[in-house]
């Protein structure tokens, strides 16, 4: 089984070693890899690096967490949990993905919108491949 593929164009960066605060309004895919304050949402996907430090919430269609975030994360479609990951804070969302590894802390609420057909899944990635 190949890797999930996030092919939409950055429209916003912040880089290792930057420091930024407020509110981020995105559209696209945000990545972020140094350290963010406030809340971020948008339409698209939000990444954050191994090496990101955010104290913010955040909502969007698709979350992918591989940093440091203290917060509440809300996704309309997934939130993925990669090594080296921490997460501290509740998540939301109708697909929750974990490797093997994350550290995460707080509540996990999994519903479907009222036109979602899939069912709703936990899964848990060990270090194996298949």
């Amino acid at each position: 089984m190949g890797k999930r593929r996030h092919d939409s164009q950055v429209n916003f960066y912040l880089g290792k070693g930057n420091t930024s605060e407020g509110n981020l309004t995105f559209s696209g895919q945000a990545r972020l890899d140094g350290e963010f304050k406030g809340s971020i949402s948008g339409e698209g996907t939000v990444l954050v690096g191994s090496d990101a430090v955010l104290e913010a919430s955040i909502s969007a269609n698709n979350v992918v967490i591989s940093g440091t975030v203290n917060g509440d994360v809300q996704a309309s479609e997934r939130i993925e949990l990669k090594k080296p990951g921490k997460l501290f804070g509740d998540v939301s969302a109708p697909l929750v993905v974990m490797e093997e590894g994350v550290l995460f802390q707080g509540h996990c609420h999994m519903a479907l919108g009222e036109d979602d057909e899939r069912a709703s899944k936990i899964k848990l990635l060990s270090g194996a491949s298949s």
